[in-house]
């Protein structure tokens, strides 16, 4: 069956004065990263970069009008494929050598996913399509050759380390558990959590190889306590304080029960 070509590959919308979410909705759920972008006075802030089956860089530039500062919250492939494409590039430090490297080939299709990962995907509820995508970014572009270019760290992050973009600073939060070095952007003064894969409105990940779930319980309590006012996850849609305890206390009682 011939696969539809996209016309355009990322759409995206204002969230507020600041913020906007793009997004590639030829792309499964799963893989669905929600990329944020984030203007300040002196740069702005890209939060992921998406799976990178198409420029980002090229698609956005009527949005890049300033130097961009891009943080991977984490190195999952489909929150750094495009990550590559900028040169100011922020990483937790105990996934730098990940973002270096790059990777990860072949993983467009269910096919290629290792039974393992299949079975921590479907107990979490998500079900594999066939291939996790539902159109190209070019009629000759290659889905089999899909991997992550290597896109090392300009600069290496830790708890407590400030991303400041001119008028806005956000404080690095290490929030491990998905994986080893999740990190979230908290902005205090307006009670702004961008949580990458450390929470989001969906079925969270917490059983693969990568994954700590002692680490993610830690995670959990901690985010119980941060006054936020709207989180920014990396996938689904964002939400408000209410609806993280509840999805903070559901994982919690479903982990310690």
């Amino acid at each position: 069956m011939a696969i539809e070509i996209a016309d355009t590959w990322f759409e995206w919308r204002r969230v507020d004065d600041d913020i906007t979410l793009i997004w590639e909705p030829a792309v499964a759920p799963l893989l669905r990263c929600n990329i944020w972008h984030v203007r300040g006075n002196e740069r702005d802030l890209l939060v992921d970069t998406g799976l990178g089956m198409a420029s980002l860089r090229t698609a956005a530039r009527e949005l890049f009008d300033k130097p961009l500062t891009a943080v991977a919250t984490h190195t999952h492939y489909d929150h750094v494929g495009g990550l590559h494409e900028f040169e100011d590039r922020i990483v937790h430090r105990a996934e730098a050598a990940i973002a270096a490297e790059g990777g990860a080939t072949g993983w467009l299709f269910a096919a290629e996913f290792d039974d393992d990962l299949v079975r921590a995907l479907n107990n979490a509820g998500y079900e594999l399509p066939e291939r996790l995508f539902t159109a190209l970014p070019a009629a000759d572009y290659d889905p089999h050759a899909y991997r992550v270019p290597p896109a090392p760290a300009s600069r290496l992050v830790d708890e407590g380390d400030i991303v400041d973009i001119g008028r806005r600073r956000f404080e690095v939060l290490h929030l491990p558990g998905h994986s080893p070095g999740s990190i979230g952007l908290w902005e205090a003064a307006s009670g702004t959590l961008f949580s990458g894969d450390a929470i989001y409105d969906g079925p969270l990940l917490y059983d693969t190889s990568d994954a700590d779930l002692a680490a993610y319980v830690r995670t959990m309590e901690r985010l119980r306590e941060l006054p936020v006012r709207v989180v920014h996850g990396g996938h689904d849609p964002s939400f408000g304080r209410d609806r993280l305890l509840e999805i903070v206390d559901r994982y919690l009682a479903l982990w310690q029960g």
